[in-house]
């Protein structure tokens, strides 16, 4: 069957989670009933992170298997035609060997958090990002951030019921950006690695946001790290504000699409 990878968005206030459940919305379940609308005989569909409730996606990749040829962007039409009541979207399409897995042949995860700081509550945006209503000092967050780039072991800031089979990864990259807004302030927190512990970002960003607000300082955040315990970590930031921003294929399947 010729396999096809998917890069999608959704806006994940309205979903349990990517993984299909028994009970509730999912993004996947949402997409293969989509998907078999024009393939009865469809696989099921593979993402390259499963995404927790709340969570956003700018651009999660998927993989499916369609007993048909279909052309790249008639398919992306096509399902999107059979999502048209759900805040799913398929970017681009592309078809891939075999061989190719959303998960195993992704060589770099990305994700975006945004914190809004103002006193005001969103109207526009209030599943979108995290309101934090003190200014919180990015210098000083992105300061403490450099004690987190690297090979680490990260159980300080991994879920307890996280499924990995080793806390130790490597975060080759973590910024922390303001964006010009026009009342108030908003901050993009970026994280590369080529894979994540469970709620991983979210915890680092809880205790970033610690620092930012003079609660925590570098030297503590660095000594919480090195403690491999979830107790010295900082508030789990929520799901509002983390978004899959990006992820990176090495060759790039969507590159001549």
């Amino acid at each position: 069957m010729p396999r096809y990878a998917l890069i999608i968005e959704y806006e994940g206030s309205q979903f349990i989670g990517w993984q299909r459940q028994a009970n509730g919305n999912s993004v996947q379940g949402t997409l293969e009933k989509a998907l078999r609308q024009l393939d009865p005989d469809a696989s099921d569909v593979t993402a390259a992170g499963r995404t927790d409730s709340g969570v956003h996606a700018y651009g999660q990749v998927v993989h499916c298997d369609v007993r048909r040829d279909w052309d790249a962007g008639r398919l992306c039409d096509a399902l999107n035609a059979h999502l048209r009541s759900a805040r799913v979207s398929v970017l681009r399409a592309a078809s891939v060997d075999s061989g190719f897995s959303a998960r195993f042949s992704a060589v770099r995860r990305v994700y975006l958090y945004r914190i809004i700081m103002r006193r005001a509550p969103l109207a526009h945006a209030p599943g979108l990002a995290w309101r934090v209503a003190v200014n919180l000092d990015s210098t000083a967050m992105q300061r403490a951030s450099a004690h987190l780039i690297g090979t680490h072991d990260f159980t300080t800031f991994c879920a307890t019921h996280c499924q990995a089979e080793s806390p130790i990864k490597t975060l080759d990259r973590l910024t922390i950006q303001e964006i010009p807004v026009l009342y108030g302030r908003e901050l993009h927190i970026r994280a590369e690695a080529r894979s994540f512990l469970h709620r991983q970002i979210r915890s680092i960003v809880g205790s970033l946001e610690r620092v930012g607000a003079g609660a925590m300082s570098a030297d503590q955040l660095r000594d919480a790290l090195h403690a491999c315990d979830r107790s010295t970590c900082g508030p789990v930031a929520p799901a509002t504000g983390l978004y899959l921003e990006r992820v990176d294929y090495d060759p790039d399947p969507f590159r001549r699409t």
